[in-house]
């Protein structure tokens, strides 16, 4: 019902079953490439192709000029071209990161980036070495992308991963005179399958299995060798082609057959593709094969259409959605018509999409036809806008996407609390999608193709064909990270800019709000590092606000001591401990105290290691800077933990202590240095321990001896407090029951520390009659406690009477009642009864 817009290349295969061929690029290609003599290599997703002289052309003409390998984008812009200077090139493919991956005659695999730099090599084992291959396939793995060779043995190695390459053996066929008449590479379960063909036997062999297995197949059609095995893009779906031109389509594990179809030709076709469904990508109804000048495309239900070409040369792309066909005049896609777009521009269709699409045409006409087709359709208004937005992704035209597009925004005026993400989606899309369609860029990809890559691989194949601008463009459009851009933009000028200064000057403008990009200058450096770029790296450092980030780098650079500032700035002791410690290493120890001693917190940090670990190189530090009060504390603490030397110690920590004008801390020194003199007297004259004891057990101990005298001098001598000397005695005479003794010495001369320690002593012996004599000297507000201590309540009870304490007599009683005392309670209570009636 539509207005019909671009089905002059539609055809059907069946009912319901169109497809199209839609223009993708004019190729202009070089006047030196002629893709007739030529073999085409391309990468799926819209992705380059590698052109070179078809080596079978070359051996014909006896040609030994190496080949020339030339890297177009898909829109037929020469990229770059490598010079083959290797061994002989058999076959070539791409990687899934865009990378060319040449496979040589023997077993030698070697990877080139999209501009020729050369990136590693390795090989496919040493029997492929030894004996050569004779064919190899480059396949999709669950790893990422594989590599399979087959030897002259026609024994299968296979890779699962390039980046990792783990090469395998895969079961051995059965022998035979005859040799494989074709062999494909599948992924099933997760592991890779080998079908391999000879003349009429298939086999089946598959990794980490032991044996090989033959394939029954159902086929009506005569054959005697299986000439082509071609496997679809999603590996469910095998097609095999006969030696008499019949083909057989069915499913992977081959035991569904979908039709045969007699192509009615005896050649062997260039390629066999499958066409993936563009609306359900496991499905498959047709494929396409390329015979000279013309496309034969079959469906799966018997139905064929031919397409035929000026053209010898047509090269086949297999993508996840249809087909690429390059030519040397055309770039062309093929794919199933998506049911949306059937939908709207489908003869003799009445969908409600088609209708809002004619509506919307004729109220851009004006025409009252435009409410007519609006009222068949309002109750399925939603569903035509969502197909018409669906339709739209799916275009590559322009003014077909803005048609579409503007249908569905004239329906969804119509839509009440109409949800407009999917509508806003499909048209940031369509604007990446245009954008990177363009003749400057060269990636066709579809609207399936973009959203299984994802916008951000789609930015990085962007970034490593150096298209900065338009990838930076499209991540604030997706509101995705530049970092990664400016990143790479970054290596990019370090790597073949020369002048230093101007990508300073560059880098520092681009990278202003390198925080808020998520950028780090330390990144950056460490590239120009790695290419050797010392001083660009150094210079790059010090535009890194991140010091903590910077450090490691400064230290591989050999930069010490910006690395020791760093550190130091940043305040994380790892790192200044990580410095200090390569510094150490590298550097005379005198200069490496001279410079750690303008950075206070390093210097402190290494002092603290020392103390741990080098205790003799803590002491050289604190010489050299005249540190008198550490040297001073740091002899002490060695000489107390030895013990031995304390003595012979002391004098020189004195005066250490006394040139740091430390008088008290020297005084206190010199001190004890003369009680240690004294003690060794001791010793010796009483036989007894007393070297090492403080002054207080000192004291003590002449106390316990007996020999006061002594005990009196050395306490005066040094200064030892009456207070402290009166408690020592005091416990001393007690510990000893030396009751008449402690008494004199009370009576001696007025007691410094009052008369409680007197009792406290008698009281711990249990001696009650000495304490009393001393509680009768304590102060009146203390005695009460004491004689309830000593149990002494009657005593208690009258000094409490004559002080008029009612309260104290309270807790009185209390403690004689629990004592049963009945006598002495009846007492005290008639002591409280007469003091409450005196009040």
């Amino acid at each position: 019902m539509a207005f019909l817009y671009n089905i002059g290349d539609w055809f059907n295969l069946g009912h319901h079953n169109a497809y199209r061929k839609i223009e993708l690029y004019s190729m202009d290609f070089p006047d030196d490439i002629n893709l007739e003599q030529m073999k085409v290599y391309a990468s799926p997703f819209g992705g380059p192709f590698a052109v070179m002289k078809d080596p079978n052309l070359l051996r014909k003409t006896g040609s030994t000029v190496k080949p020339v390998i030339f890297i177009f984008a898909s829109s037929g812009n020469l990229i770059s071209k490598i010079n083959w200077n290797s061994g002989v090139l058999l076959t070539m493919g791409w990687s899934d990161s865009e990378e060319l991956l040449c496979i040589q005659e023997n077993g030698i695999v070697l990877i080139y980036g999209l501009f020729g730099e050369f990136q590693h090599k390795f090989s496919m084992g040493q029997e492929a070495t030894d004996t050569q291959i004779i064919d190899a396939k480059i396949y999709p793995s669950t790893q990422g992308t594989g590599i399979a060779v087959m030897t002259t043995q026609f024994r299968i190695f296979i890779a699962n991963s390039y980046k990792d390459p783990k090469v395998r053996l895969l079961p051995e066929i059965p022998k035979s005179m005859l040799d494989p008449s074709s062999w494909a590479i599948l992924i099933e379960d997760r592991k890779t399958t080998c079908l391999i063909a000879r003349e009429q036997e298939l086999f089946r062999v598959k990794q980490d299995e032991n044996i090989c297995s033959a394939v029954i197949f159902s086929i009506d059609s005569d054959y005697k060798a299986i000439r082509f095995i071609s496997v679809s893009f999603n590996a469910r779906h095998v097609a095999l082609y006969t030696n008499t031109g019949f083909l057989w389509m069915g499913t992977s594990d081959l035991r569904t057959k979908y039709c045969e179809f007699n192509t009615g030709r005896m050649e062997l076709p260039k390629q066999i593709e499958w066409i993936m469904d563009s609306d359900d990508p496991l499905k498959a109804e047709a494929l396409i094969i390329t015979y000279n000048s013309f496309l034969l495309i079959v469906g799966t239900n018997g139905e064929s259409n031919i397409y035929p070409y000026n053209d010898a040369a047509i090269f086949l792309v297999p993508e996840m959605d249809g087909v690429r066909v390059l030519t040397n005049g055309y770039h062309e896609f093929i794919q199933k018509v998506p049911k949306s777009v059937s939908n709207i521009f489908g003869i003799s269709i009445s969908e409600p999409s088609s209708f809002l699409f004619e509506s919307h045409r004729k109220f851009v006409e004006r025409s009252h036809q435009s409410d007519e087709y609006l009222c068949l359709i309002m109750d399925k208004i939603e569903v035509a806008v969502e197909e018409c937005i669906k339709a739209a992704g799916y275009e590559f035209d322009t003014e077909t996407q803005k048609s579409l597009i503007s249908a569905a925004h004239f329906g969804k005026g119509f839509i009440n609390a109409h949800n407009p993400d999917e509508y806003i989606r499909t048209c940031k899309i369509l604007r990446v999608l245009n954008s990177i369609r363009s003749d400057d860029i060269g990636i066709p990809l579809t609207i399936n193709q973009f959203l299984h890559l994802t916008p951000a691989v789609l930015i990085d194949r962007l970034v490593f064909r150096k298209h900065y601008g338009l990838a930076i463009q499209i991540s604030k459009h997706l509101n995705l990270s530049e970092s990664r851009i400016m990143e790479h933009w970054a290596y990019h000028k370090i790597m073949y800019d020369k002048n230093d200064t101007e990508i300073i000057q560059k880098i520092a403008e681009k990278f202003a709000n390198a925080l808020n990009l998520g950028l780090s200058f330390c990144t950056i450096a460490k590239k120009a590092e790695e290419i050797g770029k010392t001083k660009l790296a150094i210079e790059l450092l010090e535009l890194e606000p991140n010091q903590s980030l910077k450090v490691p780098l400064l230290l591989k650079l050999g930069e010490n001591r910006k690395a020791l500032i760093a550190a130091t700035q940043s305040g994380d002791s790892d790192l200044i401990y990580m410095v200090l410690m390569q510094l150490k290493d590298t550097t005379p120890l005198s200069k490496f105290q001279m410079i750690i001693r303008e950075f206070p917190l390093a210097q402190n940090l290494y002092k603290k290691y020392c103390l741990l670990n080098n205790v003799t190189a803590l002491k050289d530090i604190y010489l050299q800077e005249d540190d008198f009060l550490a040297q001073a504390e740091m002899s002490l603490d060695e000489a107390l933990d030895s013990n031995v030397k304390l003595d012979s110690s002391l004098l020189e920590i004195s005066s250490n202590y006394k040139k740091a004008h430390k008088e008290l801390e020297a005084e206190l020194t010199d001190d004890h240095r003369k009680l240690m003199k004294q003690q060794k007297a001791y010793e010796e004259k009483y036989s007894r321990l007393f070297y090492g004891l403080s002054l207080h057990d000192t004291v003590k101990e002449l106390l316990v001896i007996g020999d006061i005298k002594l005990a009196e001098k050395v306490r005066t001598e040094h200064k030892m407090t009456d207070k402290h000397f009166w408690y020592l005695r005091i416990r001393i005479l007690g510990s000893n029951f030396q009751w008449e003794e402690l008494e004199k010495f009370s009576k001696s001369k007025k007691s410094p520390v009052s008369y409680e320690p007197f009792v406290e002593v008698c009281l711990k012996a249990r001696n009650v009659n000495e304490a009393k004599k001393y509680i009768i000297k304590c102060r009146e507000d203390k005695r009460i406690l004491w004689f309830n201590r000593a149990g002494l309540y009657e005593e208690s009870a009258k000094l409490a009477f004559e002080l008029r304490d009612t309260q104290s007599l309270f807790h009185i009683h209390n403690l004689v009642s629990a004592t049963n005392d009945q006598n002495l309670a009846s007492k005290i209570e008639n002591l409280i009864a007469t003091m409450s009636s005196k009040k």
